[in-house]
């Protein structure tokens, strides 16, 4: 059923914004089964990334308003802990992290990818279950209130810790390998190859 005073403008943002929610909730499942986190994590860095994106959408919007007091039951949430202990493994090393809850309320929280990236699919798919059901008010509603509440901070976080974790993947390696090139001339230089 669509809501009556959803207009075609409305009914085609929330089109947009569940395409996008779709898109990350297919991706982490089918990235949840790799085997190579060198590959993965480059990869959720581009998930969450467009999510993020989907996330400012509806925080630039106005407001959504519920048109229930109580939200629908739209039958039960999907299981997502599979996928969570699939993440947990996948990423093992890389899974604990910790980062800074509020910028203006300096508080350092540790956390773990798998388990943000799963409570931010469970989210999404709450708002996704609405959509489907043709309530699109109380999907957008959903997921502009769980984005500003819960997933957009998460969300975040999780981006700057996989964007870290790149981060010291390129950055560590070159510095290594210029390491081991200062090594080697100092070797040479020790040894007086140079200038005999």
């Amino acid at each position: 059923m669509t809501e009556p005073d959803v207009g075609p403008e409305l009914e085609e943002f929330a089109q947009q914004i569940a395409d996008g929610v779709e898109s990350f909730l297919v991706s982490l499942q089918a990235l949840s089964r790799e085997e190579d986190a060198g590959t993965v994590v480059p990869l959720l860095l581009v998930e969450v990334s467009q999510i993020l994106f989907t996330g400012a959408r509806l925080g630039a919007q106005r407001d959504f308003a519920p048109t229930l007091e109580y939200q629908p039951d739209v039958g039960p949430e999907p299981d997502l802990d599979a996928m969570r202990l699939r993440l947990a493994r996948l990423l093992d090393s890389v899974d604990t992290y910790t980062f800074n809850f509020d910028p203006y309320v300096p508080e350092i929280t540790t956390a773990q990818l798998s388990d943000d990236l799963t409570s931010i699919a469970s989210d999404l798919a709450n708002g996704m279950r609405h959509f489907r059901a043709g309530d699109v008010s109380e999907a957008l509603w959903w997921w502009q209130f769980s984005y500003v509440a819960t997933w957009g901070n998460n969300a975040s976080a999780v981006l700057r810790a996989l964007q870290s974790v790149v981060a010291h993947d390129r950055l560590d390696t070159d510095f290594e390998s210029e390491s081991d090139q200062i090594a080697a001339a100092e070797a040479v230089l020790d040894t007086g190859v140079i200038g005999t």
